[in-house]
């Protein structure tokens, strides 16, 4: 019997309600977001705290509140939140942000092209929280390698932008795999190189991700209702390629 594929639902990004109807904010929001991507097959989320007026938040309880909710509402979900640069442009104040942390994720992301991230990924580590990284490209790829950090981290994630192509991806793929880390590796895109390489990940045997914050429509271009749907067709989409 086939292997489910692994995705990660990234629920709501740092776009702000604006971008859709859909997108969870509260605390409350991003539960439901939770349940209803897990009942569509999400083996794990990924979501950005907000503050009331959909602003990313690194703030010890605005990150509390969100990871409580979710908690709550599925127990035991693998659960990660950003530690985005935009969200607190300062490295030493998002240091401390992290440091002053009370109710802990499972993981979190960290961009390592982003000023600070070698320090922020250990201390994470060092709070006993995993680290996913975000590679968005080669130059981001060769340092991570030559990384004492790449052993130790949860997940290598393969983040490209709208004019990401597979060539691009294929090539930090080489980069990545050329570290020997046991870190699992996910391929993401975002809006128009999306689905492409979404279904890439399925021909590489790649983990991968979907959600409000990668894209707002379905592979056919319509609006996406809501985040299990864009997992529902992720599902398809894998499936086909497979």
């Amino acid at each position: 019997m086939p292997t489910a594929p692994y995705i990660k639902a990234c629920i709501n990004g740092a776009r702000t309600p604006e971008a859709h109807p859909g997108l969870p904010v509260s605390p409350q929001q991003l539960a439901d977001a939770a349940v209803a991507v897990h009942g569509a097959g999400a083996k794990a989320v990924h979501l950005h705290p907000k503050t009331a007026d959909g602003v990313d938040s690194l703030a010890p309880d605005t990150v509390a509140a969100a990871v409580t909710a979710v908690r709550h509402a599925l127990p035991g979900l693998p659960l990660g939140v950003t530690t985005g640069f935009w969200a607190l442009p300062d490295p030493q104040q998002r240091l401390r942000a992290v440091e002053s942390w009370t109710v802990l994720p499972d993981f979190a992301s960290v961009n390592w092209h982003e000023p600070g991230s070698v320090e922020l990924a250990q201390l994470l580590l060092d709070r006993g929280i995993g680290v996913e990284i975000g590679i968005f490209h080669a130059q981001a790829a060769d340092s991570w390698a030559r990384s004492e950090l790449a052993p130790h981290c949860l997940r290598v994630m393969i983040e490209l932008g709208p004019e990401g192509d597979t060539e691009t991806a294929d090539d930090l793929l080489a980069r990545i795999r050329g570290a020997g880390s046991p870190a699992p590796i996910l391929l993401h895109g975002l809006d128009d190189s999306c689905w492409p390489l979404l279904a890439h990940a399925g021909v590489r045997g790649l983990q991968t991700r979907i959600g409000l914050e990668d894209t707002l429509v379905l592979p056919d271009g319509s609006t996406a209702p809501g985040n299990a749907e864009l997992v529902a067709a992720a599902t398809d989409v894998l499936r086909e390629v497979s």
